[in-house]
């Protein structure tokens, strides 16, 4: 989720890329689940977050919206994040012990905090919010290792694509025309969210095959 704010405000002020150490360690968080609970409608997901929600719980996307996913407005897209439930606001898969049942194939906004995405120049680093996490005397640990997403170089060229193609649309909808939208936002639901993957398939050759089929049809390649 975009943040208007200078990085002044809510990081270090440092720049970081996967192979720099930065202090986000918190010792696996033991005794606190802060970043879990009132998190409004921010954990977005992405297709790759849907992949592996989906292939590993063995579940269809249309499942997740009946029990843990929510659809939400986000600069005119409707995109999935994680409901929050309870008075508290909890996360969804947050269970009894206060630790997250889907660790092993989080979404990327969990994996990443408490850093930080900066685009620019059609690519991003990492940076560091100072204020979000509870936990005191954090250690550093290597960004790579921190995120832990395997061929994170892969991974990370997936981000630049999605969040690009994103405000690709987001600049389309501002003509303001709700039939466009209602149709686009559709449209981006099925071929990215509503379409099942196939866990037996690599998902960033799934995806690159969608994204070459999408911009044809919608002629932004």
């Amino acid at each position: 989720m975009k943040r208007n704010v200078g990085l002044d405000e809510i990081s270090d002020g440092k720049l970081y890329s996967a192979n720099d150490m930065v202090k986000a360690g918190c010792g696996d968080c033991v005794g606190c689940h802060a970043c879990c609970c009132g998190m409004g409608d921010s954990i977005l997901l992405d297709p790759y977050d849907v992949y592996r929600l989906t292939t590993q719980l063995g579940k269809r996307f249309e499942e997740l919206l009946t029990e843990s996913v929510e659809l939400g407005v986000v600069d005119g897209l409707v995109l999935p994040h994680l409901k929050m439930t309870g008075p508290q606001e909890r996360c969804f898969y947050l269970n009894e012990e206060g630790r997250c049942a889907i660790h092993p194939h989080r979404p990327g906004i969990c994996r990443l905090f408490p850093l930080g995405r900066y685009y620019e120049n059609g690519s991003f680093q990492y940076f560091l919010q100072t204020g979000e996490c509870k936990k005191q005397k954090r250690t550093k640990v290597k960004v790579g290792k921190w995120i832990d997403t395997p061929d994170l170089t892969e991974n990370e060229r997936f981000v630049t694509t999605w969040h690009y193609f994103l405000k690709d649309l987001e600049e389309t909808l501002k003509q303001g025309d709700d039939a466009l939208a209602k149709n686009l936002n559709l449209y981006l639901l099925n071929r990215f969210y509503l379409t099942s993957y196939d866990a037996e398939r690599p998902f960033y050759r799934q995806f690159a095959d969608r994204m070459r089929r999408v911009e044809g049809e919608l002629g932004l390649g």
